[in-house]
């Protein structure tokens, strides 16, 4: 951003966020609930970074943790498979959908004010299968780390019809190796019993 916003600026607004939260959070332990932001652009975690300085300034209490999008990191140029493994125990929910891509030397990351589908802009939401997220390795990871939250199939898929999409998009998550379906061997290859 351009002029830099001052890091005085910056904590004001951490600080801000956990005077607002901190006594919906105490709400939400005392009932039995936990939310989950998503890590999104327009949020106050976005990426890595910020998503550790939002949990940091709640003071990491359980009934605040994350909504994951791997949608979002693509086209920010984020690393899914190793957020997933940082933030193990703060994802609570995981949304379903892609991004792809079209950087060509004209087309730009930030959208170009374009609308969604436009073949200009430098990156659009797919449905499953469709983009850049590296699928094998967030199945795996999510398997690893013992997710077994929701799975939310999330439509923003401009340029496909949801007729055909949302059935593909359901198709493909059924035949994923989520949970206790996808877990890992008991033995190694070169084991015997």
């Amino acid at each position: 951003m351009f002029p830099p916003t001052p890091d005085e600026m910056v904590q004001r607004g951490f600080d801000d966020f956990a005077e607002r939260w901190n006594p919906i959070i105490d709400v939400f332990d005392e009932v039995g609930l936990r939310f989950a932001l998503e890590v999104h652009p327009s949020e106050i975690a976005y990426d890595y970074w910020t998503a550790k300085r939002a949990l940091d300034a709640v003071g990491n209490r359980p009934g605040f943790g994350l909504n994951f999008d791997p949608s979002h990191f693509m086209w920010q140029d984020l690393d899914p498979v190793g957020f997933i493994s940082e933030f193990r125990d703060r994802i609570y929910n995981v949304h379903c959908k892609e991004s792809k891509r079209q950087l060509n030397g004209r087309n730009g990351r930030l959208g170009s004010h374009l609308p969604w589908a436009d073949s200009r802009r430098g990156w659009d939401f797919v449905s499953i299968g469709h983009g850049d997220v590296p699928g094998d390795g967030i199945i795996g990871s999510l398997n690893e780390i013992g997710y077994e939250g929701p799975l939310s199939i999330e439509w923003e898929d401009a340029g496909m019809d949801r007729e055909r999409g949302a059935p593909e998009s359901l198709e493909f998550l059924r035949k994923a190796a989520f949970g206790k379906a996808g877990a890992p061997s008991t033995r190694a290859f070169s084991t015997q019993n």
